[in-house]
């Protein structure tokens, strides 16, 4: 059983997935949806049916200090939808600050040229979401 993190954004979503045993995270694709959570929730259809998916995690978007973003309500209403159409699945969140950050810094490391960045960087933060959340749920 594996676990499918979500890099939730306005045009982009960042998938992420778990190997079969549940210990290492690899990043699958960035869906482009331009608003259009409908494109996501068919591409989550079709993963559903090529991975035995048993979590969902998607990252919930913070300010530094702590409270919730503007963009968390955005996200939360995502995340009702997903709750609705797999409600067998549990649907979990996880603080998500620095994870764009992160991936751009591992991407500078990795000197990949800017064009590639754009289409990478949420497939990227998806990992460190789902990486985060692996070690949640082993500590």
């Amino acid at each position: 059983m594996r676990i499918l993190g979500i890099d939730y954004g306005d045009s982009r979503v960042g998938i992420a997935i778990t190997d079969a045993l549940g210990y290492t995270a690899q990043g699958l694709e960035t869906i482009n949806h331009k608003g259009n959570d409908k494109i996501i929730l068919k591409r989550l259809d079709e993963l559903m049916k090529e991975y035995s998916i048993e979590t969902i995690v998607v990252g919930m978007p913070y300010n530094m200090d702590g409270t919730l973003s503007n963009r968390a309500e955005v996200t939360d209403k995502f995340i009702h939808k997903l709750k609705c159409k797999y409600n067998k699945i549990k649907i979990d969140t996880i603080d998500e600050r620095l994870t764009t950050v992160a991936a751009h810094k591992t991407m500078n490391f990795l000197d990949i040229n800017k064009r590639k960045k754009r289409s990478i960087v949420d497939t990227i933060s998806a990992v460190y979401i789902l990486e985060m959340y692996i070690n949640r749920i082993n500590n």
